[in-house]
């Protein structure tokens, strides 16, 4: 049996459905499925008896792998419609050709795979690990017996077929997607980092908050495609159609708002004055109101005083502001997408309507802001979306997130007493709003 590469696939171009050639797929048992998956595990642990799973051509539709390990195993062209394998570990699994519409692969890793020709039409793939996968065009074929020619097994070439699948908050990053096919596909908030999608079809997708960064988007379809809140720096768009797309709020390499060189000083002298006017107490320096400015550029705000910040709907996307003085700043609908704001001190701050998607918000301080025996002011964050945030060990006491969106948020360990969720979204054991 032989894997060949083809180049990629046309946009628009299915993966076409398997080609029966008098192959019979086997049935196999969730027993016998058992069973390998603990060979496999012995396997990779190097104990004597073990075996790696090979699948390859069989017959798994509806079977359960939930939460398994099966990195570098062999589904080759096997039948996984409706399977469940979310949670599970199919880092370098060879997928090639199988037919995985319907599956929930949920939370999956699949670090490296081959998805070459794969089918995922309807597939949950939520918050699933695609790094560097491979999802190109591919082509199952073995050699004739009696001429030694090589033919067509069971499948013909396509592209990855993604159509209505739900790729939400998935990590794409280096994923090869070419010539994919991906119509109607939810790509909200996923991370698609260097992803080579030329001659993907895109139409009609929803990516939403996806970042696109360094993606090669080269002669790819956008027609319809929602690209809200998108971030496309550093992307190739030579001869990509977008017409006819929902770009608003979009990230490309010009500024988003008012550019650093309108400040009327270097951003290094406006942050000196700032922390000069905060440690004298209003004596010395001066406030900067850094509001409707896009910051990208300013390099790091680790550990930055930064105490009494103005800067409402400000553009901090990507910076590092890791253990930064934030109390009591007002960054209502300010974008942190991707921020590292690990252990930075934004009590009493005001993050209403702010974008924090993705943001690493591992211990960040968000308790009121005590200003005197009898006063406070507590954190607010409402409205603000925090899908597949970071806050682990956040300190969320007395904070208001009145309708806040938390859907895939990693709250674990976060201290949340007294905290205002009514109205959110994704908090385990908060009913969602009516």
């Amino acid at each position: 049996m032989s894997a060949s590469q083809s180049d990629p696939g046309k946009s628009g171009q299915s993966a076409p459905a398997p080609v029966e050639t008098g192959t019979v797929r086997k049935k196999l048992t969730q027993a016998e499925i058992n069973k390998a998956i603990k060979l496999h595990q012995d396997y990779r642990n190097g104990v004597f008896g073990g075996r790696r799973a090979v699948f390859s051509f069989q017959d798994l539709e509806g079977m359960m792998f939930a939460g398994a390990n099966l990195s570098d195993a062999d589904f080759t062209g096997a039948a996984l419609h409706g399977a469940s394998l979310g949670g599970s570990n199919l880092d370098r699994a060879v997928l090639f050709g199988a037919d995985l519409r319907m599956v929930n692969l949920a939370g999956a890793s699949l670090v490296r795979a081959d998805l070459r020709g794969a089918l995922l039409q309807g597939a949950n793939l939520t918050q699933a690990n695609l790094y560097d996968a491979d999802l190109r065009d591919g082509m199952i074929a073995e050699r004739d017996a009696r001429t030694r020619d090589i033919r067509n097994l069971q499948f013909k070439t396509g592209a990855a077929d993604l159509q209505g699948a739900a790729m939400r908050g998935a990590n794409l990053s280096k994923a090869r997607m070419g010539g994919v096919v991906a119509q109607h596909t939810d790509f909200t908030d996923a991370i698609m980092v260097g992803c080579n999608l030329v001659r993907a079809n895109l139409a009609h997708a929803n990516l939403t908050n996806a970042d696109l960064s360094g993606a090669d988007l080269s002669g790819a379809s956008l027609k319809g495609a929602t690209l809200t809140n998108a971030v496309l720096t550093d992307a190739r768009l030579q001869m990509a159609d977008l017409s006819g797309a929902n770009t608003a709020g979009m990230l490309g390499d010009k500024p988003a708002g008012k550019s650093l060189d309108e400040l009327g000083m270097t951003p290094e002298e406006a942050l000196r004055l700032h922390a000069l006017w905060v440690t004298s107490g209003g004596a010395e320096g001066r406030a900067v109101d850094f509001s409707g400015f896009d910051l990208r550029k300013i390099g790091s705000l680790y550990k930055a005083q930064l105490t009494g910040l103005v800067a409402a709907n400000a553009v901090f996307f990507g910076l590092n502001l890791e253990g930064a003085a934030m109390q009591g700043a007002r960054l209502a609908d300010a974008d942190f997408r991707n921020c590292r704001l690990a252990g930075a001190d934004l009590r009493g701050a005001s993050l209403k309507g702010a974008n924090l998607s993705h943001a690493d918000l591992r211990q960040v301080d968000l308790r009121p802001l005590v200003v005197a025996e009898t006063r406070s002011f507590p954190s607010h964050l409402d409205k603000a979306n925090l899908r597949h945030a970071d806050l682990r060990g956040a300190r969320l006491n007395q904070a208001v997130l009145l309708e806040a969106d938390l859907l895939e948020a990693n709250l674990a360990d976060a201290q949340i007493e007294g905290a205002d969720f009514t109205g959110a979204v994704g908090v385990k054991g908060l009913a969602p709003p009516a």
